[in-house]
């Protein structure tokens, strides 16, 4: 009887432990020697999470940003391709500062270029006489005069600098046969094209140099551009010589002319269209 007595109890003793929910010591949990609590694990991912909201604006903005400007720089770009040179200096007359921003995204453009043709300009003139007067036709941010111990005119339609001569560049005030170098590096941009290179044969002097760095797809027959051979035709017609022609470059083209002693009328030439270099939208 007592037997069964004990063993009820201990039977009892059990039950009354399990319906308490009491554990054992070797059981017990020690919250405080864990990994980092659920609670912790929350806060770091709603700081993340926090965190993340605060920087998307700024991102959204920055892009928005980008975006505007890259649409202004190809809205003037497409305006400078499609007016004559009289009137872009107007335009850009009446607020200098769009000049600013179309030169800040053709800065952002040429910096993808694997080499710049004013580079190698800069190179060929420091190959000669330091003596040679030049003539820079649209010189943008006058990179050329500033990397060349040469005496440079500097002529772009705004200038914001005052080294630059602000001025259509059909009618500059330089005076007929005094510079031995004329430059357009990318700048054949106006309907009226033939009249910058005009104006520079009036400038040149006989045997001067006429240096002509153009984007090589305005040079394509097979996609609207002018034939190259009809264009050095054209300025040979004018009175120069083609020295020589680089067309090894994957993005532009450029060619060496020489001005014979006699300089022919442009009247009669039969200038070729050049295809006006527009960038599409992104």
């Amino acid at each position: 009887m007592e037997a069964s007595s004990k063993g009820k109890n201990r039977r009892r003793g059990k039950k009354r432990r399990k319906a308490s929910g009491n554990q054992p010591p070797e059981a017990s949990v020690d919250v405080s020697e864990q990994a980092p609590s659920a609670l912790t694990s929350k806060r770091r991912k709603l700081g993340a999470a926090t965190s993340s909201k605060v920087n998307k604006p700024t991102s959204f903005l920055d892009k928005m940003r980008a975006r505007l400007s890259g649409g202004h720089f190809r809205m003037l770009n497409e305006k400078l391709y499609t007016c004559s040179g009289n009137e872009a200096f107007d335009y850009f007359k009446e607020d200098p500062e769009l000049f600013s921003v179309y030169h800040t995204g053709y800065q952002e453009q040429m910096s993808r270029w694997p080499e710049q043709p004013v580079n190698i300009i800069i190179t060929w003139l420091k190959s000669r006489n330091p003596s040679l007067t030049v003539a820079d036709f649209g010189c943008g941010d006058a990179r050329l005069a500033k990397n060349v111990k040469n005496k440079v005119f500097s002529i772009d339609l705004v200038s914001n600098d005052p080294s630059v001569i602000a001025c259509d560049m059909s009618q500059t005030p330089l005076e007929s046969s005094s510079v031995d170098v004329a430059v357009f590096c990318l700048s054949l941009m106006g309907t009226n094209y033939p009249s910058y290179i005009t104006e520079a044969t009036r400038v040149l002097k006989t045997g001067g140099w006429l240096l002509i760095a153009e984007v090589k797809s305005r040079f394509d027959p097979n996609n609207g551009g002018a034939d190259p051979v009809e264009f050095s035709e054209a300025i040979k017609d004018l009175g120069f010589s083609l020295v020589s022609q680089d067309m090894k470059n994957k993005m532009f083209i450029l060619f060496y002319f020489r001005k014979k002693e006699k300089s022919a009328s442009a009247r009669n030439i039969n200038w070729p269209e050049l295809k006006a270099c527009i960038y599409k939208r992104r």
